[in-house]
Protein backbone atom coordinates (compact mmCIF):
# COMPACT_ATOMS: atom_id res chain seq x y z
CA UNK A 1 0.00 0.00 0.00
CA UNK A 2 1.47 2.87 -1.15
CA UNK A 3 -0.02 6.63 -0.10
CA UNK A 4 0.89 10.06 1.13
CA UNK A 5 -0.34 11.82 3.84
CA UNK A 6 -1.05 15.49 4.05
CA UNK A 7 0.19 17.86 6.65
CA UNK A 8 -2.90 17.49 8.90
CA UNK A 9 -3.91 13.86 8.66
CA UNK A 10 -0.15 13.33 10.10
CA UNK A 11 -0.89 15.50 12.70
CA UNK A 12 -4.75 13.64 13.53
CA UNK A 13 -2.89 10.94 13.63
CA UNK A 14 0.32 11.74 15.86
CA UNK A 15 -2.14 12.78 18.41
CA UNK A 16 -4.53 9.77 18.62
CA UNK A 17 -1.04 8.14 19.31
CA UNK A 18 -0.42 10.81 21.60
CA UNK A 19 -3.82 10.23 23.13
CA UNK A 20 -3.25 6.25 23.42
CA UNK A 21 0.16 7.03 24.65
CA UNK A 22 -0.39 9.52 27.42
CA UNK A 23 -3.82 8.15 29.01
CA UNK A 24 -1.64 4.20 28.91
CA UNK A 25 1.35 6.10 30.78
CA UNK A 26 -1.31 7.85 33.39
CA UNK A 27 -3.15 4.92 33.62
CA UNK A 28 0.35 2.62 34.22
CA UNK A 29 1.47 5.03 36.58
CA UNK A 30 -1.33 4.78 39.27
CA UNK A 31 0.04 1.25 39.67
CA UNK A 32 2.79 2.77 41.51
CA UNK A 33 0.24 4.37 44.22
CA UNK A 34 -0.13 2.00 46.97
CA UNK A 35 -3.42 1.02 47.24
CA UNK A 36 -4.16 0.77 43.16
CA UNK A 37 -4.14 -3.09 42.61
CA UNK A 38 -4.00 -4.66 38.81
CA UNK A 39 -6.54 -6.93 40.01
CA UNK A 40 -9.19 -4.29 40.44
CA UNK A 41 -8.33 -2.78 36.11
CA UNK A 42 -8.26 -6.95 35.16
CA UNK A 43 -11.82 -6.76 36.46
CA UNK A 44 -12.91 -3.86 35.13
CA UNK A 45 -12.31 -1.02 37.54
CA UNK A 46 -10.25 2.03 36.94
CA UNK A 47 -8.63 3.88 39.38
CA UNK A 48 -10.55 6.86 40.13
CA UNK A 49 -8.93 10.36 38.46
CA UNK A 50 -7.17 12.39 38.36
CA UNK A 51 -4.26 10.49 36.38
CA UNK A 52 -1.22 12.12 35.91
CA UNK A 53 1.28 11.85 33.54
CA UNK A 54 4.73 11.08 33.35
CA UNK A 55 8.10 12.32 31.94
CA UNK A 56 7.03 9.82 28.93
CA UNK A 57 3.72 11.93 28.00
CA UNK A 58 6.05 15.16 28.62
CA UNK A 59 9.00 13.75 26.23
CA UNK A 60 6.14 12.92 23.68
CA UNK A 61 4.48 15.89 23.59
CA UNK A 62 7.66 17.84 23.10
CA UNK A 63 8.00 15.81 20.17
CA UNK A 64 4.69 15.87 18.81
CA UNK A 65 5.10 19.86 19.43
CA UNK A 66 8.24 19.65 17.69
CA UNK A 67 6.92 18.05 14.28
CA UNK A 68 3.46 20.17 14.60
CA UNK A 69 6.46 23.39 14.43
CA UNK A 70 9.13 22.02 11.62
CA UNK A 71 7.68 18.99 9.94
CA UNK A 72 10.69 17.03 10.78
CA UNK A 73 13.23 16.35 13.78
CA UNK A 74 15.68 19.34 13.85
CA UNK A 75 18.13 17.53 16.71
CA UNK A 76 19.79 20.88 17.76
CA UNK A 77 16.10 22.33 18.50
CA UNK A 78 14.20 19.13 19.59
CA UNK A 79 17.33 18.73 22.22
CA UNK A 80 16.92 22.21 23.30
CA UNK A 81 13.16 21.92 23.94
CA UNK A 82 13.27 18.31 25.85
CA UNK A 83 15.80 20.11 27.98
CA UNK A 84 13.61 23.16 28.53
CA UNK A 85 10.36 21.65 29.14
CA UNK A 86 11.64 19.06 31.29
CA UNK A 87 10.05 18.79 34.81
CA UNK A 88 11.85 16.48 36.83
CA UNK A 89 9.04 16.03 39.05
CA UNK A 90 7.21 14.23 36.26
CA UNK A 91 8.98 10.69 37.09
CA UNK A 92 12.58 11.72 35.10
CA UNK A 93 15.23 9.25 35.68
CA UNK A 94 18.83 10.90 37.59
CA UNK A 95 20.63 9.87 33.81
CA UNK A 96 18.39 12.37 32.10
CA UNK A 97 17.98 14.73 34.13
CA UNK A 98 21.42 14.96 34.25
CA UNK A 99 21.69 14.90 30.25
CA UNK A 100 18.71 17.57 29.97
CA UNK A 101 20.66 19.39 32.48
CA UNK A 102 23.69 19.89 30.72
CA UNK A 103 21.93 20.86 27.25
CA UNK A 104 20.21 23.19 29.02
CA UNK A 105 22.99 24.71 29.87
CA UNK A 106 24.52 24.61 26.97
CA UNK A 107 26.47 21.36 26.58
CA UNK A 108 26.26 20.71 22.54
CA UNK A 109 24.11 17.30 22.98
CA UNK A 110 26.23 14.65 21.23
CA UNK A 111 28.51 15.41 24.25
CA UNK A 112 25.83 15.65 26.92
CA UNK A 113 24.18 12.25 25.42
CA UNK A 114 27.17 10.26 24.90
CA UNK A 115 29.02 11.16 28.10
CA UNK A 116 26.16 8.71 29.94
CA UNK A 117 27.27 5.72 31.50
CA UNK A 118 31.13 6.20 31.35
CA UNK A 119 31.34 7.50 27.14
CA UNK A 120 28.71 4.18 26.30
CA UNK A 121 26.09 6.30 26.03
CA UNK A 122 22.11 5.31 27.57
CA UNK A 123 20.28 1.90 26.61
CA UNK A 124 17.51 3.16 28.57
CA UNK A 125 14.13 2.74 27.29
CA UNK A 126 13.21 6.86 27.58
CA UNK A 127 13.80 6.98 23.82
CA UNK A 128 11.34 4.34 22.54
CA UNK A 129 8.51 5.11 25.19
CA UNK A 130 7.87 8.71 23.80
CA UNK A 131 8.57 7.97 19.78
CA UNK A 132 5.26 6.42 18.79
CA UNK A 133 3.60 9.66 17.89
CA UNK A 134 6.48 9.88 15.57
CA UNK A 135 6.13 6.56 14.01
CA UNK A 136 2.28 7.75 13.24
CA UNK A 137 2.92 11.35 11.91
CA UNK A 138 5.23 9.64 9.12
CA UNK A 139 2.77 6.44 8.61
CA UNK A 140 3.50 6.75 4.91
CA UNK A 141 7.02 5.44 4.97
CA UNK A 142 8.61 2.97 7.15
CA UNK A 143 12.30 4.16 5.68
CA UNK A 144 11.92 7.95 6.80
CA UNK A 145 10.00 7.24 9.98
CA UNK A 146 12.98 5.16 11.15
CA UNK A 147 15.31 7.84 10.15
CA UNK A 148 13.19 10.06 12.22
CA UNK A 149 13.10 8.21 15.12
CA UNK A 150 16.82 7.24 15.25
CA UNK A 151 18.01 11.36 15.00
CA UNK A 152 14.87 12.21 17.93
CA UNK A 153 16.65 9.01 20.09
CA UNK A 154 20.47 10.64 19.47
CA UNK A 155 19.74 13.48 21.25
CA UNK A 156 19.27 12.14 24.56
CA UNK A 157 20.32 8.14 23.98
CA UNK A 158 24.04 7.35 21.91
CA UNK A 159 23.68 4.00 23.01
CA UNK A 160 22.95 1.57 20.05
CA UNK A 161 20.16 -0.68 21.53
CA UNK A 162 18.60 2.78 22.81
CA UNK A 163 18.11 4.02 18.93
CA UNK A 164 16.95 0.74 18.24
CA UNK A 165 14.43 0.63 20.67
CA UNK A 166 12.99 4.04 19.53
CA UNK A 167 13.21 2.73 15.91
CA UNK A 168 11.73 -0.34 16.19
CA UNK A 169 8.64 1.34 18.26
CA UNK A 170 8.46 4.18 15.47
CA UNK A 171 8.30 1.63 12.94
CA UNK A 172 5.13 -0.31 14.53
CA UNK A 173 3.85 2.79 14.88
CA UNK A 174 3.78 2.97 11.10
CA UNK A 175 2.78 -0.16 10.54
CA UNK A 176 -0.25 0.09 12.91
CA UNK A 177 -1.22 3.65 10.95
CA UNK A 178 -1.33 1.63 7.34
CA UNK A 179 -3.27 -1.40 8.68
CA UNK A 180 -5.62 1.46 10.10
CA UNK A 181 -6.19 3.13 6.60
CA UNK A 182 -5.71 -0.03 4.64
CA UNK A 183 -8.38 -2.12 7.23
CA UNK A 184 -6.47 -5.18 6.77
CA UNK A 185 -4.88 -5.63 10.72
CA UNK A 186 -1.63 -7.63 10.33
CA UNK A 187 -0.78 -11.38 11.97
CA UNK A 188 1.45 -10.34 14.94
CA UNK A 189 4.13 -12.35 13.55
CA UNK A 190 3.50 -10.65 10.45
CA UNK A 191 3.29 -7.18 12.29
CA UNK A 192 6.55 -8.69 14.31
CA UNK A 193 8.45 -9.46 11.84
CA UNK A 194 7.77 -6.43 9.64
CA UNK A 195 9.62 -4.81 12.73
CA UNK A 196 12.70 -7.17 13.17
CA UNK A 197 13.27 -5.87 9.62
CA UNK A 198 14.10 -2.45 10.32
CA UNK A 199 16.73 -2.84 13.14
CA UNK A 200 20.02 -4.82 13.75
CA UNK A 201 18.84 -8.84 13.72
CA UNK A 202 22.42 -9.19 15.77
CA UNK A 203 21.70 -6.29 18.25
CA UNK A 204 19.60 -6.94 21.79
CA UNK A 205 16.78 -5.80 20.76
CA UNK A 206 16.74 -7.04 17.26
CA UNK A 207 16.97 -10.48 18.78
CA UNK A 208 14.27 -9.74 22.00
CA UNK A 209 11.51 -8.80 18.86
CA UNK A 210 12.55 -11.95 16.99
CA UNK A 211 12.35 -13.97 20.09
CA UNK A 212 8.51 -12.33 20.49
CA UNK A 213 7.36 -13.76 17.37
CA UNK A 214 8.05 -17.01 18.65
CA UNK A 215 6.00 -16.73 22.32
CA UNK A 216 2.86 -16.32 20.13
CA UNK A 217 -0.21 -16.59 22.31
CA UNK A 218 1.07 -17.32 25.33
CA UNK A 219 -0.39 -15.93 28.78
CA UNK A 220 1.02 -12.13 28.93
CA UNK A 221 3.23 -13.45 32.74
CA UNK A 222 4.38 -16.28 29.93
CA UNK A 223 5.43 -13.44 27.40
CA UNK A 224 7.16 -11.04 29.70
CA UNK A 225 8.77 -13.81 31.66
CA UNK A 226 10.57 -14.27 28.08
CA UNK A 227 10.78 -10.82 26.57
CA UNK A 228 11.27 -9.23 29.73
CA UNK A 229 8.79 -6.38 31.50
CA UNK A 230 11.03 -2.87 31.75
CA UNK A 231 11.90 -3.68 34.92
CA UNK A 232 15.55 -3.23 34.22
CA UNK A 233 14.55 0.16 32.18
CA UNK A 234 16.35 -0.89 28.87
CA UNK A 235 15.12 -0.72 25.64
CA UNK A 236 16.20 -4.28 24.94
CA UNK A 237 14.16 -5.31 28.70
CA UNK A 238 11.01 -3.26 27.11
CA UNK A 239 10.24 -2.86 23.51
CA UNK A 240 10.40 -6.30 22.45
CA UNK A 241 7.76 -7.21 25.41
CA UNK A 242 5.34 -3.90 24.40
CA UNK A 243 5.79 -4.83 20.66
CA UNK A 244 4.42 -8.39 21.58
CA UNK A 245 1.55 -7.10 23.30
CA UNK A 246 0.72 -4.19 20.38
CA UNK A 247 0.80 -6.79 17.88
CA UNK A 248 -1.19 -8.69 19.59
CA UNK A 249 -3.85 -6.69 21.11
CA UNK A 250 -3.72 -4.15 18.34
CA UNK A 251 -6.95 -3.93 17.69
CA UNK A 252 -7.78 -3.64 21.56
CA UNK A 253 -6.49 -1.13 22.97
CA UNK A 254 -8.10 -1.75 26.90
CA UNK A 255 -6.77 -4.91 26.81
CA UNK A 256 -3.76 -3.96 25.57
CA UNK A 257 -2.58 -1.87 28.65
CA UNK A 258 -4.22 -4.45 30.94
CA UNK A 259 -1.76 -6.75 29.28
CA UNK A 260 1.02 -4.16 30.79
CA UNK A 261 -0.54 -3.53 34.27
CA UNK A 262 -0.64 -7.28 34.32
CA UNK A 263 2.73 -8.04 33.48
CA UNK A 264 4.49 -5.29 35.97
CA UNK A 265 7.63 -4.00 35.71
CA UNK A 266 7.86 -0.35 34.31
CA UNK A 267 4.21 -0.15 33.73
CA UNK A 268 4.00 3.23 33.12
CA UNK A 269 6.68 3.08 30.18
CA UNK A 270 5.05 -0.32 28.59
CA UNK A 271 1.81 1.37 28.71
CA UNK A 272 2.86 4.31 27.25
CA UNK A 273 4.68 2.67 24.27
CA UNK A 274 1.82 -0.10 23.47
CA UNK A 275 -0.94 2.72 23.81
CA UNK A 276 0.96 4.85 21.66
CA UNK A 277 1.24 2.21 18.63
CA UNK A 278 -2.62 0.46 19.61
CA UNK A 279 -4.05 3.84 19.18
CA UNK A 280 -2.30 4.45 16.12
CA UNK A 281 -4.55 1.85 14.58
CA UNK A 282 -7.59 1.90 16.78
CA UNK A 283 -8.07 6.31 17.25
CA UNK A 284 -9.96 7.20 20.21
CA UNK A 285 -13.54 5.81 21.18
CA UNK A 286 -15.67 3.51 19.33
CA UNK A 287 -14.62 -0.50 19.47
CA UNK A 288 -11.11 -1.08 20.90
CA UNK A 289 -10.58 2.18 20.69
CA UNK A 290 -9.11 4.23 23.51
CA UNK A 291 -12.07 4.66 25.89
CA UNK A 292 -13.29 7.88 26.52
CA UNK A 293 -13.59 7.48 30.35
CA UNK A 294 -10.21 6.54 30.78
CA UNK A 295 -9.61 9.40 28.10
CA UNK A 296 -11.38 11.76 30.73
CA UNK A 297 -9.36 10.60 33.80
CA UNK A 298 -5.97 11.40 32.31
CA UNK A 299 -4.80 14.73 33.65
CA UNK A 300 -4.78 17.48 30.48
CA UNK A 301 -1.84 17.59 28.17
CA UNK A 302 0.31 20.85 28.65
CA UNK A 303 -0.96 23.70 27.72
CA UNK A 304 2.10 25.03 25.35
CA UNK A 305 1.68 21.75 23.17
CA UNK A 306 -0.58 23.58 20.20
Amino acid sequence: MSFVLVDDARLALARDSLAGLSVGDALGAQYFVPGNKPADLLAGQAPPPVWEWTDDTEMACGIVAHLAERGAVDRDGLALALATRCEPYRGYGPGAVRILRLIRTGTPWPVASASAFDGQGSCGNGAAMRVAPLGAYFGDSTTRAAAQAAASAEVTHAHPEGIAGAVAVAVAAVLAVRARLSGHRPEPARFLAAVAGAVDPAGQVGRGIHRAITVGHRSTAEGAHELGNGSQVTAQDTVPFTLWVAARWLDDYPAAIRACVEAGGDVDTTAAIVGGIVAAYTGVGGPGGVPTDWLAAREPLPTWLP
